[in-house]
C-alpha cells in the first residue's frame, strides 16, 4: 500500500505491519567501488552525507555485507537517533558462501550485520545464494525465520531469486515480502512470471539498475558507444545493452525516453524510474548514491509530479519491439550463460561451491563412480543417488527431501518438481555431466491435477533440451511425496 507522509517527501510503501519504506531506496553499492579505488570512507563523515538523504525524505538505505564499509557508514548513522524518533530504515543482504548452512553459522551471519549497523533488528534481511543447486539455501532460510521468530530481524527478503526458486520458497512455509533484482526499460524479466508471482502473493520487487549504471540518462543520448569503461556499474549495463540489441537499440530507447521527458518537463532518468514505479508488483525503486558527489534528491522527487499515459507506452512498446528480451529469469545472469556481471563469466567462481553428495569410486570399474546422499536408505536398500558407468550417468527416483527426511513444500507439486531437478542436476555436475546431457526423464505423480505444475517446472529447465520423457500417474509415492523424478544422461565428446 503506497501513501504520502508529505508533499516534500517521497511517498512510502507499506510491506507489511512492520516496516514501511520509501519508494525511493537509496543504495549503497558504489561505496565499494569508490573505496576500491581511494580507501575507506570515514565512518562519521559518511553518515553525514547519509543524514542529507535522510533529511530530505530518502529515509530508506540499501546495502550488503560485502558492500565495503556500507554497513558501518550507515550504523553510525542509526546510532544518532533514538528510540523515541523516527530513524532510517535499513536494509541490507547476506551473501554467504555455498555449503552447510547450520543455526551457529546462519546465526554468525545475522550478528555481524547486526554489529555493523549497530542495532538490535534488522528491518529487511536480504538473502543471496549463488547456485540452488546446492539445497543448503532452503535450510539457511528456514534458520533466517527462527531468528526472525527471536526478534533480530523484522521482515525477510531475498535478492536476485528466479520465479521458480521465489516460489519454491513461498511454499516450503519462508515468509518472504521482497525480491530485489534487475528492472529497468532494457531488462524487463520482471515483468513476466516474477510479477505475476507478485499478484498472487505477499512479494514486492525492489527494482535496481533502473538507470542501467547511469547510461538511462541525457548524458549518453546521441552519444557514441563508449570503447574503454572503468567503474563496475557501468562495465554490468553495457552487458545488457549489448544483450539486448546493441548501442543503436539503446539510443533508441534513449531517445523515446526522451520525447516523453520533454512532455513533462523532467529528466530521462525521470522517465525510466517512472515506468519501473508503475509495474505490477514494484515496491520501489533502489538508486545508488555516491558519497561525495551530486546528489540527485531534488530531480529524484520529480518522480511523482507526473504519470505515463497510454501514449507514452505505444512508444515505449515501439522501442521495445526493435530489442533482444534478456534472456532467462531475473537473477540468471549469476548463475549461468550469458553472465551479465560487472566482471563477466562467473564460471570459475560458480565450480568452486561444494557439492552437498559424496561421490566414490566404484572399486571394480575404476573409470565409473557414484554419488551418495548420506540417506539411510542407501546403506539399507542398497542403492545410490546416481552412479556413471562410463559416459551414461542413471539418477534414482528422487524425492523433495531436505536433510534426511524433511518434506519440501507438501502441497506444491510444482514446487517440489524445482527442487527435485536441483538436486539431480546437482548429481550430474558431480559426476561430470551438464543439463543438455539428459536423455531421458520419468515422472511419477499422484494426482492427475498436478500435471500442469509439474510440466512448467520441468519446462523451464528442458524447455530447448527436449528430453524423451514418460509421466505417470501412480496411487501413491513412499512418504506422501507428490512427485518422483529419475533421469539418464549421456555424456557426449
Amino acid at each position: 500500500m503506497e501513501h504520502k507522509i508529505s508533499k516534500l517527501h517521497p511517498p512510502r510503501f507499506e510491506l507489511s505491519s512492520k516496516l514501511s519504506i520509501s519508494r525511493i531506496l537509496t543504495g549503497l553499492w558504489q561505496i565499494a567501488d569508490i573505496e576500491r579505488k581511494s580507501g575507506p570512507i570515514d565512518r562519521n563523515v559518511g553518515a553525514d552525507k547519509l543524514q542529507a538523504y535522510f533529511d530530505a525524505g530518502f529515509d530508506t538505505f540499501d546495502m550488503a555485507d560485502h558492500y565495503g564499509t556500507a554497513e558501518i557508514v550507515a550504523g553510525t548513522l542509526l546510532k544518532r537517533f533514538s528510540s523515541s524518533t523516527p530513524r532510517p530504515t535499513i536494509l541490507t543482504k547476506w551473501c554467504p558462501k555455498p555449503g552447510k548452512m547450520t543455526d551457529d553459522i546462519v546465526r554468525k551471519g545475522i550478528s555481524e550485520r547486526l554489529t555493523r549497523i549497530q542495532s538490535t533488528s534488522i528491518d529487511l534481511l536480504q538473502f543471496h545464494w549463488w547456485s540452488f543447486q546446492h539445497p543448503a539455501w532452503l535450510d539457511a532460510l528456514h534458520h533466517v525465520s527462527a531468528l526472525q521468530r527471536e526478534g533480530l530481524i523484522k521482515e525477510i527478503g531475498v535478492t536476485n531469486f528466479d520465479t521458480a526458486h521465489l516460489r519454491l520458497a513461498l511454499s516450503d512455509g519462508i515468509p518472504i515480502i521482497t525480491n530485489q533484482v534487475s528492472f529497468s526499460l532494457l531488462d524487463r524479466r520482471a515483468s513476466g512470471s516474477l510479477a505475476k508471482l507478485c499478484s498472487t502473493s505477499s512479494v514486492k520487487l525492489l527494482a535496481y539498475g533502473t538507470l542501467c549504471g547511469g547510461f538511462l540518462t541525457e548524458k549518453w543520448l546521441g552519444k557514441p558507444e563508449p570503447k574503454e569503461i572503468s567503474d563496475w556499474s557501468k562495465m554490468k549495463y553495457k552487458r545488457f545493452i549489448d544483450i539486448a540489441g546493441g548501442w543503436k537499440a539503446f539510443q533508441n530507447i534513449l531517445a523515446m525516453a526522451n520525447k516523453i521527458a520533454k512532455k513533462y518537463r523532467v529528466s530521462i532518468a525521470n522517465v525510466a524510474t517512472r515506468w519501473v514505479l508503475e509495474q505490477k508488483g514494484v515496491a520501489g525503486v533502489i538508486i545508488g548514491a555516491r558519497l561525495g558527489e551530486n546528489s540527485h534528491s531534488a530531480d529524484n522527487m520529480h518522480l511523482f509530479s507526473f504519470s505515463l499515459d497510454d501514449d507514452d507506452y505505444a512508444l515505449f512498446n515501439e522501442a521495445f519491439a526493435k530489442t533482444n528480451s534478456i534472456p532467462g529469469d531475473c537473477g540468471d545472469e549469476y548463475r549461468k550463460s550469458p553472465f551479465l556481471t560487472a566482471s563477466g563469466d562467473l564460471s570459475d567462481h560458480l565450480s568452486t561451491i561444494p557439492f552437498s553428495n559424496k561421490i566414490e569410486p566404484i572399486l571394480y570399474h575404476s573409470k565409473d563412480a557414484r554419488i551418495l546422499s548420506g540417506s539411510e536408505w542407501e546403506d539399507v536398500a542398497g542403492y545410490c543417488r546416481a552412479n556413471r558407468v562410463g559416459n551414461r550417468i542413471y539418477v534414482a527416483g528422487t524425492t523433495a527431501t531436505a536433510g534426511l527426511d524433511r518434506i519440501v513444500a507438501p502441497d506444491d507439486a510444482g514446487a517440489q518438481t524445482t527442487f527435485i531437478l536441483d538436486k539431480i542436476l546437482e548429481a550430474l555436475s558431480q559426476l561430470g555431466a551438464k543439463v543438455e546431457d539428459i536423455v531421458r526423464t520419468r515422472i511419477y505423480i499422484i494426482d492427475e491435477k498436478d500435471v500442469a505444475a509439474v510440466a512448467d517446472a520441468h519446462g523451464l529447465v528442458f524447455k530447448e533440451i527436449k528430453p524423451t520423457n514418460t509421466l505417470i500417474v501412480v496411487q501413491k509415492l513412499i512418504g506422501n511425496y507428490r512427485v518422483e523424478i529419475e533421469a539418464e544422461a549421456v555424456i557426449r565428446n
